[in-house]
């Protein structure tokens, strides 16, 4: 049985379908200059590509 690797699981969440979404990054500062549909955008969780969920699939 292997462990769980913390540092993939806190990052990442899986979903009912079995895909891994990841938080947009550049949310935390510098947000003021962007416009309003790129700031909506940064809110909304993304998912993987294939090919990492695939490899993070082995690591949780």
């Amino acid at each position: 049985m292997r462990k769980t690797r913390k540092t993939f699981a806190k990052r990442l969440r899986k979903t009912k379908n079995k895909k891994f979404m990841h938080r947009t990054c550049g949310q935390d500062h510098f947000n003021a200059r962007e416009s309003r549909k790129i700031t909506k955008n940064k809110r909304r969780d993304k998912p993987l590509s294939k090919g990492l969920q695939k490899i993070l699939k082995q690591h949780l």
